[in-house]
């Protein structure tokens, strides 16, 4: 709930810069309080770092707002409102890709098919959700089993470019084909466990929801609606 209303807010909120700015910060403590900060910033730089090179160059180039010139290059010339809207959008992606990674890091892929069951959600749409978080790790790890069996096989996987772009298709089929057979086995996995009965499922894990726990989530639902309703009366009567 809090990744979903963080969402939001980012996107939705007064003042575009102050409601990412609040949230990545609120999230950030989060992060920093369960010890994750760290390890999620490194994330996100490694995500969103090729990202931000393209969108300061095509938007500090080639905006069409651009009208206050910060630098000549030649024919080319960088406008500061292209590159205010660039670090705009990186500030809202950056503070998004945080408020998620909160969800994913912190809280088990089974744990969130079972709660999203347990809330009503239909048995095969909890899954539809929760299923990629929990084929992450495993195609990860088919990744580095594939990797390395074609480097033992003498395929060169580093180097420049065009090596790198040669070994693609040999380690990218293998995943793909296995990956299809995976998804029979889980059919019929899922299948032998009555996934389908439309009967009431039970598990052995008993997800613990306190009161104090559906409070801050009635809390954070309110935010988020207030936040919008603001946010879009501060849109039409700002113009922005």
């Amino acid at each position: 709930m809090f990744s979903l209303a963080a969402i939001v807010i980012i996107f939705s909120g007064p003042g575009g810069w102050l409601s990412a700015i609040i949230v990545g910060l609120l999230t950030m403590l989060l992060l920093w309080l369960a010890g994750l900060a760290g390890r999620v910033v490194r994330t996100i730089i490694q995500l969103l770092a090729p990202l931000t090179v393209v969108l300061f160059l095509v938007h500090g180039l080639f905006n069409p707002n651009n009208h206050t010139i910060l630098l000549e290059l030649g024919p080319f010339a960088i406008g500061k409102e292209g590159l205010a809207f660039a670090s705009l959008i990186m500030l809202r992606l950056a503070a998004t890709l945080a408020a998620s990674l909160l969800l994913v890091i912190t809280t088990h892929p089974a744990h969130l098919v079972q709660a999203l069951t347990e809330v009503g959600l239909p048995h095969g749409l909890a899954y539809l959700l929760g299923s990629p978080l929990l084929l992450l790790p495993q195609i990860a790890g088919r990744i580095q089993i594939i990797q390395a069996a074609q480097q033992a096989r003498g395929l060169e996987t580093q180097g420049n470019l065009l090596q790198r772009v040669q070994a693609l298709f040999p380690l990218v089929a293998p995943l793909v084909f296995s990956s299809l057979v995976d998804v029979e086995e889980r059919s019929l996995a899922l299948e032998v466990r009555s996934f389908s009965a439309p009967n009431p499922k039970t598990s052995l894990n008993e997800l613990v929801d306190t009161p104090v726990q559906r409070i801050v989530r009635r809390v954070m639902i309110l935010m988020a609606g207030v936040m919008l309703a603001v946010g879009f009366w501060w849109r039409v009567y700002s113009g922005y």
